[in-house]
């Protein structure tokens, strides 16, 4: 697909101009650290950075053993913020998730509820294998993520800013598991595919795991330092034409639409909603920026829709039957888009 030209002078201001400079080499130092544990999975990174900096969260997707855990909590370690692990199973209950209030000994004998906060008090959490707890547990995450915040017998705790929840799914075929809820499903901005490494990162992953320990990696960030990274990304332009791309592209993966295409009625049951459009947007303006570029490009758009979308748009058993997944529908809308722009 050919890329637009190069843009203009970036309308930023100059500082804003020298901050996304500086992001871009955080990018690469980030990118450079985590490559002292992780081989391979520069795709992963990418969009795991992305979700970061625009202030998303994600949904990594893929079998037991691909090191989503460790790179995650080395991600963590990288930006120097604080992070929590909850390992989800069929009996974990909501307050093991928020925290709850202990009943405590205080002076003079008098006794007094005390809350104790649970895991999701982190900057980053690690909700591993979420589709192992049933329903009820896997929505005590939802206030959390959308809100920033839990309650607790009736009494709100604001969760510390920066927030970022990153859930690690096994395969819904795989035995024990429960499908994760539509609503919930599209509280994530990215839904992101861990897939095997390759036959030569497999020898490296092999030669790099069974000898010494693995290496300490170097703080990059901190929490005010991604949180100003944060309100940059908000402030990257889009152009005009890149909105209605973006508009047009959700539209047309809805099939009660109008705008949709013929092709699409009989494989998809429903469409991606309007918060599809706002991580479109948003995905984008993070990726320009990791990239050095002042403004948002159509390429920045063509590579966050996948993850944007492939977990919003709901296939028929028609498609599954034909081997048609989310990802070739939406590969093929972009395609169809980009000819008409």
């Amino acid at each position: 697909m050919p890329l637009e030209p190069n843009q203009p002078a970036s309308p930023l201001p100059k500082d804003d101009v020298d901050a996304v400079d500086h992001l871009r080499e955080v990018y690469r130092e980030l990118k450079t650290e985590l490559a002292k544990v992780i081989v391979g999975q520069d795709q992963v990174i990418e969009q795991l950075s992305i979700c970061l900096f625009a202030r998303g969260h994600a949904l990594l997707m893929g079998v037991p053993g691909l090191a989503k855990t460790l790179l995650i909590s080395r991600l963590a370690e990288t930006l120097s913020l604080s992070f929590s692990r909850i390992q989800f199973t069929p009996d974990l209950m909501p307050m093991d998730i928020t925290g709850t209030d202990i009943l405590q000994e205080l002076p003079g004998g008098k006794r007094a509820f005390e809350f104790h906060k649970g895991p999701v008090f982190a900057h980053i959490v690690l909700a591993d294998e979420i589709n192992r707890a049933p329903a009820k547990t896997q929505a005590a995450m939802l206030e959390a993520m959308q809100e920033h915040r839990v309650t607790v017998a009736g009494r709100p705790y604001v969760l510390e800013s920066p927030f970022f929840v990153l859930a690690t799914q096994n395969p819904v075929e795989q035995e024990g598991t429960y499908p994760l809820p539509e609503a919930q499903l599209d509280r994530f901005m990215f839904m992101i595919g861990v897939d095997y490494p390759s036959r030569a990162e497999e020898i490296t992953i092999a030669k790099n795991t069974t000898g010494q320990s693995l290496p300490s990696l170097r703080h990059i960030l901190d929490g005010p330092k991604v949180l100003a990274f944060q309100d940059l990304v908000r402030r990257i332009p889009v152009p005009e034409h890149l909105y209605e791309f973006a508009v047009d592209l959700v539209r047309r993966s809805r099939p009660s639409g109008q705008e949709a295409p013929q092709w699409i009625r009989p494989l998809v049951n429903w469409g991606a909603g309007p918060r599809a459009i706002q991580y479109l947007i948003l995905g984008a303006k993070a990726r320009a920026a990791l990239h050095g570029s002042y403004v948002v490009r159509l390429e920045d758009l063509v590579e966050v829709a996948d993850p944007v979308l492939r977990h919003r748009v709901m296939t028929t058993f028609t498609a599954e039957s034909e081997g048609v997944s989310s990802r070739d529908i939406t590969r093929r809308l972009v395609e169809e888009l980009a000819k008409e722009a």
